[in-house]
């Protein structure tokens, strides 16, 4: 650790152990609030799968109605998200992360006064588009503040608490589903939806005072910390060219085949999370706060996946076989679930291990790309990849409202989703060769 700070400021100027007291107080400044803010992000975006337990009945709500809502979110995300991006260039990451938070708590709130399903799916749009921007967002703002040295772990801890959110947000909207029901005349999905979006809101109006743009406009900060960040950032490599590389980005195949890939394991993860609550309840689990605490079980064994699956995958320095493995093994739960029926303990075992392998493998994913393209091309590469991926969100959660509706079987959808996970991993193994990994091109 301490030769990494080494790297970051010269020890002729600087002593590692000054530098390290730094960043240490610019990490315990900023990614407190940027961690609780994407967990909140994330329980905001999941609520609707506990909600829809309850909220059927009162607004009509159908099984392919709300596959549609829970996939147009990731419509007015994907349609938003590049425009959010550039505001953020002009107005700023203060003015453009809270107003981020602002909205889509506002909108989170609103979604409680729905009465039909086609405005859950208008509401789930303009969620979608009050969001765009905020993942990547904060991404670039961590370019802000810390050298390439330290960012992989930053923006590793930051990533890892959506899974923590997700073990949080079942047992969560079980307990404020349960306990809340009749709260100012609400019914309990109308509560879940207001009491969870406050929080965004309020923490976006913090987050206005909390938060400064980059080192130089932090009121915390002395003249000489600031200029000491300043300078490690000003050594790293020049971008200049990737901006006139994009083009040759677009032509660039293993950008689609990578994509497609990303595409797989996501309709796999986001499936997942959307229909896990329904599923559960398939296995004749009824109560509220029985479903939410079996749903957290995929997040935490998640983490557990990631940290194991990570490990061995930088030990043996090997991405392909451990990401595609694991999506066959999510496959192959997903298949078992229909032969498990009307064995809880078997059911929740399976869907548990299918969810968390899933996931895993989302996680993995993304080692693939930064070595797959030269670092000139990895930016907008990543983008083009991300885009490709996130239309799964879309796609995935329509067709497998369609699929229950038309069938009144969610395991069928299952096995489609194994399928599809079935033919990333196919399209990994063959279509990006492992001598691709091992030199980055140029």
């Amino acid at each position: 650790m301490s030769q990494t700070f080494e790297t970051i400021a010269p020890p002729t100027t600087y002593s590692p152990e000054s530098t390290r007291a730094l960043y240490r107080k610019v990490i315990w400044r900023l990614l407190p609030f940027l961690v609780i803010a994407y967990a909140i992000n994330a329980i905001d975006r999941l609520n609707i799968s506990f909600a829809k337990l309850r909220m059927a009945e009162d607004i009509a709500l159908s099984e392919a109605a709300y596959g549609i809502g829970a996939g147009i979110f990731y419509l007015g995300y994907i349609l938003f998200e590049v425009p959010s991006n550039l505001y953020m260039q002009r107005a700023g990451a203060r003015a453009t992360l809270t107003r981020i938070m602002v909205l889509w708590g506002m909108v989170t709130v609103a979604t409680a006064f729905v009465t039909t399903a086609n405005q859950l799916i208008v509401a789930r749009f303009f969620l979608g588009v009050a969001e765009a921007g905020f993942f990547p967002g904060v991404i670039l703002y961590l370019t802000y503040w810390f050298p390439t040295e330290l960012r992989g772990r930053i923006t590793a801890v930051f990533v890892m608490s959506a899974m923590v959110a997700g073990i949080v947000s079942g047992p969560l909207a079980g307990w404020i589903m349960t306990h809340f029901h009749g709260w100012m005349g609400l019914r309990d999905w109308q509560v879940l939806f207001a009491l969870e979006g406050i929080p965004a809101a309020l923490l976006g109006v913090f987050g206005w005072y909390w938060l400064a743009d980059r080192p130089r406009d932090a009121k915390w900060l002395n003249e000489e910390e600031k200029s000491r960040l300043e300078a490690a950032l000003a050594t790293e490599p020049a971008k200049a060219g990737d901006h006139g590389r994009f083009l040759d980005v677009l032509r660039d195949p293993r950008v689609y085949i990578a994509g497609l890939v990303f595409f797989c394991v996501y309709s796999g993860s986001n499936t997942v999370s959307y229909w896990m609550p329904t599923l559960i309840r398939g296995f004749g689990v009824e109560d509220l706060k029985s479903i939410g605490l079996l749903a957290s079980l995929p997040y935490a064994l998640g983490i557990v996946g990631m940290y194991l699956l990570g490990r061995s995958s930088d030990k043996h320095q090997e991405r392909r076989w451990h990401v595609g493995a694991t999506m066959l093994v999510s496959a192959a739960c997903f298949f078992l679930l229909g032969f498990a029926q009307g064995n809880l303990m078997l059911s929740v075992a399976l869907m548990t291990l299918g969810a968390a392998t899933a996931m895993s493998a989302l996680s993995l994913f993304w080692t693939i790309p930064p070595a797959l393209l030269s670092p000139a091309r990895a930016a907008g590469g990543i983008a083009v990849i991300s885009s490709i991926g996130g239309v799964a969100g879309v796609i995935s959660q329509i067709v497998v409202g369609a699929i229950k509706t038309a069938t009144g079987n969610l395991y069928l959808a299952f096995d489609v989703i194994g399928v599809v996970l079935i033919i990333g991993a196919l399209i990994l193994l063959i279509g990006i060769p492992t001598q691709q990994l091992r030199k980055r091109p140029h």
